[in-house]
């Protein structure tokens, strides 16, 4: 070969390696524009990396040499002669055997895996394989090294072609695992059985049980690479454990116990540096949300608990986002309580928490509240009819003496503010700890209101304190609603002061708290909206990255939902100036501030409605732009960092090759990368735009919903962009999709001046031409998503749109896709669908009882489908509804939740007021389930039990006040009846579904009921409420009495009259249908000339009385 060529070639190679800018990118100029493009170069580059005397132009030869090689998927390897070819792969072999640095050598393994990539398909390289048995097995450490590098690569890069080679890999593998020297060969071992891992087959028993054979070995060398603080090493081990993790190939099932064990002795050793103990628990917060059917079955949520608890005693970091060992621990704590059965986690848990919260150590105080915050979301169902008792532990916190117990119970208290929110609200005497010295025998729930905020408010003055007080007084104003009324004078007192002396971290959570007071105060909030404006405005002008934007963007938010509580009359002269400075935000480019932007947009898109409309073409544009942008590595981002780190240069690398780079695993342990940039930062800035991404997704349907023919022009490329989000990789931007799509059916239909449908299966009313063209575009790739989706909150997310739209446009929409929803709605109720499965299952394990809550959420979500089927098909629905019924009633069961069992009578008592009388030949089944429901144990399940009944009694058309059937719900009505001023809601709620019950007993065969003895019963329960829709049976079951046996009813005026006086009372609402209210002064005149003075009372209002 031409030596001159190879010269120039050379100096080349190592001009692009010099510490001057301007010479690297001459040189990369030239290599790219006379030599990469030409096969001569493959040779050229081997040569200089079989004898140059620098080891960085070595390296940088063998990395150049793996490219062209690669290059056009081998076209360039192929203009190589083939004698050429031939020498190359010989004395290749010779060449990685003599280099001294490991560097290189890991670079020439990357050359051999892709010279494999390309002739092992072609069995054109048979010495391959003997050359790796020969190097694995070499007696010299060093050779199995090499070996096993080069392996491991090969593997990476063309492992089908070594499929037939797996048993004697396994068996190399075994070898290498334990080698007594060299500890690069053992971990080098991991990452190629890792690699391994991904192609065996979930139906490939032997393999799988020949690789569950090395897991010790291989949980021993990650062991190793912790105990001796290597953290490359280590990190290589976790990296193939959460590999291991989520393929569905069950490689782990019988070592999870042995995982988990690790994972938590490591995440607990304060010995081993804190970045390999946050990878240990980040690879058990894995293990658990992967493997949680073996964690359940085996009962292991108390003694992870029983570690994690003493790592989330530990101190925090400073920074809010950065991990440690301690918010890793909480984050697991929440994994437990998120796909556990709440029964296996909050008892253990609770025992816990009261434990340390009698703890001397600050710490384990701290730990107590936070791990009792974090497990509210998953557990709150079980949690709540307990709360009243855990009271004390939140009240104890907030008055601890030291502020990081104090900071963790505000932090507790938000999130039972979020997912327990008429707790929160309805406290009682438990606050007066922390609160104020006021009588118990005197408090009122505004008190309770009251007392409970001037405690947050005095932590909010504590600057030890004042963020997370700031975050749990947002949590409580977002959900008191008309309590606020009483003292949103103090707090927005306290609110707006801090906004001038507070921290600027803390002024955007005051921002937060101030928009939660006007959610929740509404109009009454106007007097406070002049001078919060005045304040709030200045912050939009902010433009310093950090803590400025995130104000800036926290206050554009507040100020929308500002304007949502004043109205469009008082907002309208700020809109221009807002507008202004929200487009100003977004023009920024912080994906932050423009979701916070977007955000500001739907909401004024609500408020001003079709006024709107001018405002659209400048902002749906912005939407469409955020949906194009690729948050998976731009070049722009990739480039930046480049220039930020010049070393990153490579000869002719694109800013897509330089992210390929950044992931590069030529390096061997401990030494320098040429290529230095941070993939933190771009997964930081892709995770941002993400969520971005999700907003703007969400705000198109809010937007389209609100301005309605203003969005027209738009509807095409946004129903486009968003079909296409519904395969992206985040979920949230796949629910923002499906509700936008959802939205957008909706809001064209209304366009569409529709003529009102009537149910059944037969569409009598068509869609609208391009209705029915948007549906069609639309619900099929939703529907698709449906079947593939492995997202639970997709799928329940997806299942509570998919029932309103139905409910909405009627049969319409189900035309032509009725069989596909009931064939998925179907596969969940037998817990067959991908989002329920769980790999890792023994074949002959049976499915556990106990579900997660969020499972609960799955199943309830997609009953109200099946409920809403029935309403649109109406008796219709008969067709299928027995296949449902199985399904729905097997939750019914004893040792299903309470959640679950509420949930399933309640779709059945759903489904009954859809299919009217079409529920005929399901009565019998369905009295076996009501009767045994109206007696559980539970009061919500009582309670949907009697409104079951009731309908089931009112629509079908047989007979059940024979054989005694009557008596036998009456008997089991009458303790609902009684409740008293401790009554829980469910109680209060079951007592009116009672009296609904027996109304609609009295309206289908009052002669089948001993009057005299029910009807005293009855009218106790008046006036309703609770439930104000079981009015219309409860007044249609008086009328009829009245009209079939006045003198009876006559005894009863005393208690009716003034039950009639509170319904009809201007301030009453609507408590009653206009038919019943019209019904109900018809019978007060009748009234007036039997018994004039009895009913003089109502003369206030009944019109003419």
């Amino acid at each position: 070969m031409d030596p001159t060529y190879i010269a120039n070639l050379h100096t080349l190679l190592a001009q692009t390696v010099a510490p001057d800018t301007n010479v690297i990118k001459s040189a990369t100029a030239s290599l790219n524009q006379n030599y990469y493009k030409d096969p001569t170069c493959i040779p050229a580059l081997y040569e200089i990396l079989a004898t140059s005397p620098e080891q960085n132009v070595r390296q940088l030869s063998a990395v150049e040499l793996r490219k062209r090689i690669s290059q056009g998927e081998g076209k360039l390897w192929s203009g190589v002669p083939e004698e050429v070819r031939r020498t190359i792969k010989t004395k290749v072999f010779e060449n990685i055997m003599s280099e001294q640095a490991s560097i290189v050598r890991h670079s020439m393994a990357r050359v051999i895996s892709s010279i494999a990539n390309i002739e092992l398909p072609l069995d054109t390289w048979p010495d391959l394989l003997p050359f790796l048995q020969q190097a694995t097995s070499s007696p010299t450490a060093t050779h199995r090294e090499v070996g096993i590098f080069v392996l491991f690569s090969v593997l990476e890069a063309v492992i089908d072609a070594l499929k037939e080679q797996t048993s004697s890999l396994f068996t190399i593998f075994s070898q290498l695992l334990v080698d007594p020297e060299s500890t690069e060969v053992r971990v080098t071992t991991v990452r190629a059985l890792g690699t391994l891992a991904q192609f065996i087959e979930a139906d490939e028993k032997a393999d799988i049980k020949k690789f569950q054979a090395l897991l010790p070995g291989i949980i021993g060398v990650v062991s190793q690479s912790c105990a001796s603080n290597n953290e490359d090493d280590a990190r290589h081990g976790f990296d193939v454990i959460e590999t291991l993790l989520i393929l569905e190939s069950p490689l782990l099932s019988k070592n999870i116990p042995d995982l988990v064990q690790f994972c938590l002795s490591v995440g607990a050793n304060k010995s081993t540096d804190d970045e390999i103990r946050q990878m240990a628990l980040n690879a058990l917060n894995w293990t658990i949300k992967y493997k949680k059917s073996k964690i359940q079955s085996l009962n292991l949520a108390k003694p992870i608990m029983e570690v994690l608890l003493p790592i989330g005693s530990e101190a925090d970091p400073e920074d809010n986002d950065e991990d440690s060992p301690s918010r890793l621990a909480f984050r697991a704590v929440d994994a437990l309580a998120t796909v556990l059965p709440p029964n296996q986690v909050f008892p253990p848990l609770h025992a816990l928490v009261t434990g340390y919260m009698q703890s001397p150590d600050p710490g384990l105080r701290k730990s107590a509240m936070m791990a009792f915050g974090v497990t509210v979301e998953g557990c709150s169902e079980f949690i709540r009819p307990h709360m009243k008792s855990l009271w004390p532990l939140i009240d104890t916190g907030l008055s601890d003496p030291e502020p990081i117990v104090r900071k963790a119970a505000c932090i507790a208290f938000a999130c039972i503010c979020e997912w327990l929110e008429e707790e929160c609200a309805e406290r009682h005497a438990v606050l007066l700890p922390v609160g104020m010295n006021v009588s118990c025998q005197t408090i009122t729930k505004s008190d309770v209101a009251t007392l409970f905020s001037q405690a947050i408010i005095n932590l909010t003055e504590d600057p030890a304190t004042q963020g997370p007080a700031c975050t749990a007084l947002d949590a409580y104003l977002e959900i008191l609603e008309l309590e606020i009324g009483n003292y949103l004078p103090m707090i927005m007192q306290r609110l707006t002061g801090l906004l001038a002396t507070a921290p600027m971290n803390v002024k955007a959570i005051v921002t937060g708290a101030i928009g939660s007071a006007a959610h929740a105060s509404k109009g009454n909030f106007t007097p406070y909206f002049e001078e919060t404006m005045t304040r709030l405005r200045p912050f939009l002008s902010l433009t310093q990255d950090g803590e400025e934007m995130d104000l800036r963007g926290i206050s554009t938010d507040a100020i929308g939902t500002i304007a949502e509580a004043v109205g469009k009359t008082a907002f309208t002269p700020y809109v221009p100036e807002i507008m202004k400075t929200a487009f100003e935000g977004v023009a920024l480019g912080s994906a932050r501030l423009k979701e916070c932007s977007f955000l500001f947009f739907g909401v004024l898109a609500k408020v001003f409605g079709d006024d709107f409309g001018p405002y659209v073409p400048m902002v749906v544009p912005l939407l469409l732009e955020s949906m194009k942008q690729n948050e998976g590595g731009t070049d722009e981002l990739i480039e930046k960092l480049a220039n930020e780190n010049p070393d990153a240069f490579s000869t002719g690398a694109t800013g897509a090759q330089l992210g390929n780079a950044m992931m590069s695993t030529d390096l061997a342990p401990g030494e320098a990368q040429v290529v230095d940039i941070d993939p933190t930062q771009a997964i930081s800035v892709n995770s941002a735009i993400a969520i971005e991404k999700e907003i703007a997704a969400d705000t198109m349907g809010v937007v389209f919903a609100a301005t309605h023919n203003h969005f027209l022009p738009y509807l095409e490329p946004c129903t486009l962009e968003l079909v296409e989000a519904l395969q992206h990789y985040y979920e949230g931007i796949r629910k923002s999709a499906i509700s936008s799509l959802f939205a957008f059916m909706q809001t064209f239909y209304e366009l569409s001046g529709p003529e009102i449908w009537e149910p059944g299966a037969r569409v009598t009313v068509p869609l609208h031409e391009k209705v029915r063209d948007l549906v069609q575009h639309t619900l099929a790739p939703i529907l698709e998503l449906w079947s593939s989706e492995d997202d639970k909150s997709v799928v329940s997310a997806l299942c509570a749109d998919l029932s309103e739209t139905i409910a909405k446009i009627g049969p319409g929409l189900l035309d032509g896709h009725l069989e596909e929803i009931c064939q998925n709605v179907k596969i969940i109720l037998e817990g067959k669908s991908l989002c329920q499965q769980d790999p890792d299952a023994e074949e002959d394990e049976e499915p556990l009882e106990d579900q997660a809550e969020f499972d609960s959420v799955l199943i309830s979500s997609t009953s109200d489908v099946v409920a809403t089927l029935a309403s649109v098909l109406g008796a219709d629905f008969a067709q299928v509804f027995g296949t449902f019924l199985p399904l729905i009633a097997k939750n019914t069961a004893k040792n299903k939740s309470s959640t679950d069992r509420a949930s399933a009578v309640g779709t059945i008592g759903e489904v009954i007021t859809g299919m009217k009388n079409g529920i005929t030949a399901f009565t019998q089944p369905i009295l076996q389930i009501t009767f045994a429901a109206l007696s559980d144990e539970d009061s919500e399940v009582r309670s949907n039990a009697a409104f079951a009944a009731g309908v089931l009694i009112e629509n079908s058309d047989a007979d059940i006040s024979a054989d005694f059937q009557y008596m036998h719900i009456l008997n089991a009505l009458k303790p609902m009846f009684i409740v008293n001023d401790a009554s829980t809601s469910p109680e209060l709620h079951g007592r009116d579904n009672a009296a609904g019950a027996v109304s609609r007993m009295i309206l289908k065969n009052s002669s089948a009921l001993p009057l005299d003895q029910v009807l005293p019963v009855l009218y106790s329960a008046l006036p309703l409420k609770n439930d104000y829709l079981e009015n219309t049976p409860m007044y249609r079951g008086i009328f009829h009495l009245f009209r079939t046996n006045e003198a009876m009813m006559m005894n009863f005026v005393d208690v009716l009259v003034p039950a009639f006086g509170l319904v009809l009372a201007p301030d009453a609402g609507e408590q009653l249908t206009e038919e019943i209210r019209a019904e109900l002064i018809q019978l007060i005149h009748h009234l007036k000339a039997s018994v004039p003075g009895k009913v003089a009372p109502l003369a206030a209002v009944v019109p003419g009385l």
